[in-house]
C-alpha cells in the first residue's frame, strides 16, 4: 500500500513533478503504535518507582497543595478541584480525574489514605457520588508528599500548553507506592502490587539506608508480608517471596470468620472481615448463587449486620446438623472469601517500565529520596548564605549609618549613590542593592548586638548543612530520622494475618483427627454431623448438653456453681429424646440441636452447656426435670405421691404433648425408664419415708390419664425424689441428707447417709413405706434424697462435686455430720459411672 503526495498545478502551467513515496504499512503500523503504547505507559497507567504515583495522581496533589487545601482548613467542592486539575494539568475527561482522586480517598482501597473526603465516595459494593455532592481537602499523609517543593527538590516541567510548570515527581517522604500498592493496565503490560504497612516498610527502607548490601532476607524480616486495608488472612507465603525477590507472585487471601453459637439452637459463621477489594454484596450474591446451584449446602440464610459502630458482620445461619467447619471450607471453595492476589511490580524506572523486587522497590526511592533531601539542603545553605551575604553587609553600613545616609542624600541618582557605597565601603552591588532598598523605619531595627546574632546563628547553620553535604553517612542518617518521625505520626498496627499454611483451629483438627481414625487415612471433613453415639445430659442448674461421643462419664472440669447431672440420656447425634417438665408436659428434642460439650482432659465440661429456658420454651413456673428415651416405658412421679407409667404412644406430628394429668399444686419430681416389670420403683418424702415396690404393680397407662396412688403421704410430707432402680443392682445406694427446715441454704452442714438400696424392704404400693433416715436433734426434714446406682457424689456450696459418706450404720440410723453444707436448693444429687 502507499501514500501519494501530490500538489496541484500552479496557476501559471509551469510543469511540475509528481512525488509518491510508498510507505511499509507494518513499519507505520508499528512505528505510530510504539508512539501510543508509550504515551499511556509512561503518561497515564504506570506508577513511578519513585513517589508510587500515577501522572493523574501527583496532578490531583500538587493541585490541592497549590490550592491550599490542607488538613487544617476546610472542605471544598470536589468539582472545583477536579476543573482546576483539568484546566492547567490534565487535559483528559472529568471522569478520569475524579475516579483517581476517589480511590485515593477511600480506606479500604488504600492502606493509608491520601485525601480526605466528606461525603459519599463509595463502597465496595457502590459508586462515588457525583462531585458535585462530594467535598475533600488533603490528608495529613499527602502533606508528607508534597512537602518541600519550593525548596527545588525536585525538577519541574512544563504543563500540557507550556503556560504552567508541574512536578515531574513529587518529594515523597515515605514509600508510597510499596504502602498503598498500584494498580494499572497499559500496553502490553500491567501492575498489580499490593499495599503494606507503613511503619514495616520505613523499617526495611531504614535498614537498607544503613546497610546498602543488605540482602532480600535482610529485609523481609521487616517486610513479612502485605498488609491489606481490609485486613482477612493471608495464606501460604512462598507466593509473597517469589514477589519480593522477582516483582512477580501471588498469594490467597481469606475472611476472618468465627463459629458462633447463634441462639440456643442455631449455630452461624460471622465473617468480619473480607479479602482485599471484595465487598459483602458480592460475597452474598454469591453465596446465593452456589447455593441454588447445588454447590453449597448447610446454609439456611445469610443476614448482612453491618454498620458503622461494629464494622463489617456478615452472619451465615447453618442449618441443624452441618458441620460449621466443613461448610467453612465449602465457602472458601465456592464463594469470593477466599480470594487470590497476584503481584506485578511493573513500574517506571527513568521513564522504562521494570518488574522489580522488594529491595529494588526500595533502593529506587531511597536513592530518590536521598537526591531529595541533598536538594534541599543545597536550596537551603544557598539562602543561608544569601541572607549572610546581606547581613554582612549591613554590619559594614551600620557602623557609620548616619554617613551612609548622607551619602544617599547628596546623590543624584540611585546609580551614583550605589557606586559610591560599593567603593567608600567594598560592598558588593547586592549588598548595595539591599541597603538601598531598606526603608527608613527598617534602620531602627538593625542594631548591631541583633545582627551580629544573626550572623553567628547563621554561620553555625551553614557549618551544618556543608557539614551534611560533605558527608554521605551524616546525609543517609538525616534521611533515616526523616522516615522515622514519619513512622512514629502515621504508623499504625498491622491488619492482615500472615498464615505459612491454611490454619486449622483445634475444633477442625479435632474433627480431621477423628475422620482418620475412623477411616485408617487422611480424608476430607464431613460435611454433616455423623450419627455417633453421645449422651445428652441435664445439670442441676438447668444447662443442657450433648457429649461428642459416649465415652463413660464422669464429674469433672470446669461447672456452674452447684452444678451436677441430674438427667444422662444414652442417644446418638441425630436422634431425638424426650424432656419432660415439673407440668407433665414432654417436649420433643433434637440431639443434634444441642450445643456439644467441649472435652476437658476427657471429662465433658458442665459450664458448656446453654440454659434450658433459652433452648425450650416453658411455661410460667415451670422446669424441666429429666430427660427421657421416646421408644421405652416411663415411670413418673409426682410431688403429691401419684405414681404412672406411661406407653411409648407418642403423637408423630406435634413438639410437645401431656403424658400425665396432675392435679391442683401438683407437680412431676422424677422420670425414670421403667419398662422391665421386675424393675423397682422408689419414693423419698421430705420426713424420711421410703417406699419401693415392683413396676408390675403400676399398669401402663395412656399419655391422658392421671395415674394412680404411689405412696401415702403425712400431713406436711411431700415427695422429694422418685425414680426407678434396675433389677438385681447390687450396686444400688439409698442417699439422704437431712437438715434443719429454717436454716439457709449451704449455713448448716446437716447430716448425710449412704445405705444400700438391698437393705430397705418393698412394700405395697400406696403404703407409707419405712424410715430412711433418723433425724438428730435441730433436724426436721431431708434436705436432698437420691436413690441409684452408686457411688453418689452432692454439689458442695462451692459448686464442687463432693463425695459423700460410705455405707454404714443401720437403715433406720442417723447419718454422719458433714463437714463442709452442700447445696440445698433444687435436685443436686448425681448419678455417675452410666456405663
Amino acid at each position: 500500500m502507499a501514500r501519494r503526495q501530490s500538489s496541484a498545478p500552479p496557476a501559471d502551467n509551469t510543469p511540475y513533478t509528481e512525488n509518491i513515496v510508498d510507505i511499509d504499512v507494518t513499519s507505520e503500523m508499528e512505528g505510530s503504535f510504539l508512539e501510543y503504547a508509550y504515551s499511556v505507559i509512561y503518561s497515564r497507567a504506570l506508577p513511578d518507582a519513585r513517589d508510587g504515583l500515577k501522572p493523574v495522581q501527583r496532578r490531583i496533589l500538587y493541585m490541592m497543595s497549590d490550592m491550599g487545601l490542607r488538613p487544617d482548613r476546610g472542605h471544598v467542592k470536589s468539582a472545583r478541584v477536579v476543573g482546576e486539575v483539568m484546566g492547567k494539568l490534565h487535559p483528559h475527561g472529568d471522569t478520569a480525574i475524579y475516579d483517581a482522586m476517589v480511590r485515593m480517598a477511600q480506606d479500604f482501597s488504600l492502606r493509608l489514605p491520601l485525601i480526605d473526603g466528606h461525603g459519599n465516595f463509595g463502597s465496595l459494593d457502590d459508586g462515588p457520588a457525583a462531585p458535585r455532592y462530594t467535598e475533600a481537602r488533603l490528608a495529613a499523609a499527602a502533606l508528607t508528599l508534597t512537602d518541600h517543593l519550593d525548596e527545588d527538590v525536585v525538577d519541574f516541567v512544563p504543563n500540557y500548553d507550556n503556560q504552567l510548570t508541574q512536578p515531574d515527581v513529587l518529594p515523597a517522604a515515605f514509600p508510597n507506592l510499596l504502602v498503598n500498592g498500584a494498580t494499572g493496565i497499559a500496553v502490553g503490560m500491567a501492575t498489580n502490587m499490593a499495599p503494606h504497612n507503613l511503619v514495616e516498610v520505613i523499617s526495611a527502607a531504614r535498614h537498607l539506608i544503613a546497610n546498602p548490601d543488605a540482602t532480600l532476607d535482610d529485609l523481609m524480616r521487616f517486610v513479612p508480608g502485605p498488609d491489606l486495608p481490609s485486613g482477612g488472612r493471608i495464606v501460604g507465603l512462598d507466593g509473597i517471596r517469589d514477589a519480593y525477590a522477582t516483582g512477580r507472585g501471588s498469594f490467597k487471601t481469606r475472611a476472618k470468620v468465627e463459629v458462633e453459637q447463634l441462639s440456643a439452637r442455631r449455630t452461624g459463621l460471622v465473617v468480619t472481615e473480607l479479602p482485599y477489594m471484595v465487598g459483602p454484596e458480592k460475597v452474598i450474591e454469591k453465596i446465593k448463587d452456589a447455593v441454588n446451584a447445588k454447590k453449597l449446602t448447610g446454609i439456611s440464610d445469610i443476614v448482612d449486620l453491618t454498620d458503622r459502630k461494629h464494622g463489617l458482620r456478615l452472619v451465615i445461619e447453618l442449618k441443624n446438623g452441618f458441620n460449621p467447619n466443613a461448610v467453612l471450607q465449602q465457602l472458601y471453595r465456592y464463594s469470593p472469601m477466599e480470594d487470590s492476589f497476584g503481584i506485578n511490580n511493573v513500574t517506571l524506572v527513568d521513564g522504562q517500565p521494570q518488574t522489580l523486587g522488594l529491595v529494588q522497590l526500595l533502593t529506587v526511592y531511597v536513592n530518590h529520596r536521598i537526591d531529595v533531601v541533598r536538594r534541599r539542603t543545597v536550596f537551603r545553605l544557598g539562602k543561608k548564605k544569601d541572607r549572610l551575604h546581606l547581613v554582612e553587609g549591613l554590619l559594614i553600613a551600620i557602623v557609620d549609618i548616619d554617613e551612609v545616609i548622607q551619602i544617599i542624600r547628596s546623590s543624584d541618582e540611585a546609580a551614583a549613590a550605589r557606586a559610591r557605597l560599593m567603593s567608600i565601603y567594598d560592598l558588593t552591588e547586592i549588598q548595595a542593592n539591599y541597603i538601598l532598598e531598606l526603608r527608613l523605619r527598617q534602620l531602627t531595627k538593625y542594631s548591631r548586638i541583633e545582627l551580629e546574632k544573626e550572623q553567628d546563628e547563621l554561620r553555625r547553620e551553614i557549618a551544618e548543612l556543608e557539614a551534611i553535604l560533605g558527608s554521605e553517612e551524616r546525609l543517609r542518617t538525616l534521611v533515616s530520622d526523616e522516615l522515622g518521625a514519619i513512622a512514629e505520626e502515621h504508623g499504625t498496627p498491622r491488619r492482615t494475618v500472615l498464615l505459612e499454611s491454611e490454619a486449622v483451629s483445634p475444633t477442625i483438627a479435632a474433627d480431621l483427627a477423628l475422620a482418620a481414625g475412623k477411616k485408617g487415612k487422611a480424608v476430607p471433613l464431613a460435611l454433616e454431623i455423623a450419627d455417633d453415639p453421645c449422651w445428652a445430659i441435664l445439670t442441676a442448674s438447668g444447662q443442657i448438653a450433648r457429649t461428642s461421643n459416649q465415652e463413660p462419664l464422669a464429674e469433672a472440669g470446669p461447672r456452674t456453681k452447684h452444678d451436677v447431672f441430674t438427667s444422662v440420656v444414652k442417644t446418638s447425634a441425630r436422634g431425638e429424646i424426650a424432656a419432660v417438665t415439673s407440668q407433665g408436659r414432654m417436649l420433643r428434642l433434637q440431639v443434634m440441636d444441642m450445643p456439644v460439650l467441649p472435652p476437658m482432659s476427657g471429662l465433658p465440661n458442665l459450664a458448656g452447656g446453654v440454659p434450658a429456658k433459652e433452648f425450650l420454651t416453658l411455661l410460667k413456673g415451670e422446669t424441666l426435670v429429666a430427660f427421657a428415651p421416646l421408644d421405652e416405658v416411663l415411670a413418673v412421679g409426682t410431688a403429691q405421691g401419684v405414681v404412672k407409667r406411661v406407653q411409648p404412644d407418642y403423637p408423630l406430628n406435634r413438639e410437645d404433648w401431656e403424658i400425665i394429668s396432675l392435679k391442683d399444686k401438683d407437680f412431676v419430681v422424677g422420670v425414670a425408664p421403667a419398662g422391665a416389670d421386675d424393675a423397682e420403683l422408689v419414693f423419698l418424702t421430705s420426713q424420711a419415708q421410703l417406699l419401693k415396690f415392683a413396676a408390675a404393680s403400676v399398669r401402663p397407662q395412656g399419655r391422658t390419664a392421671g395415674g394412680m396412688v404411689g405412696i401415702k403421704l403425712a400431713a406436711g410430707d411431700r415427695v422429694l425424689f422418685f425414680g426407678a432402680v434396675q433389677p438385681k443392682d447390687e450396686a444400688a445406694v439409698v442417699v439422704t441428707i437431712a437438715g434443719t427446715t429454717g436454716a439457709l441454704p449451704g449455713t448448716a452442714p446437716g447430716t448425710a447417709k449412704v445405705t444400700a438400696f438391698s437393705e430397705y424392704p418393698a412394700k405395697g404400693r400406696a403404703t407409707a413405706g419405712v424410715r430412711a433416715h433418723r433425724f438428730l436433734k435441730g433436724e426436721d426434714t431431708l434436705l436432698l434424697a437420691w436413690a441409684g446406682h452408686g457411688p453418689a457424689k452432692a454439689s458442695s456450696a462451692a459448686g464442687v462435686a463432693r463425695s459423700l459418706p460410705q455405707e454404714h450404720g443401720r437403715r433406720d440410723g442417723s447419718g454422719v455430720p458433714l463437714s463442709q453444707p452442700v447445696d440445698a436448693v433444687g435436685p443436686a444429687m448425681a448419678w455417675q459411672d452410666p456405663a
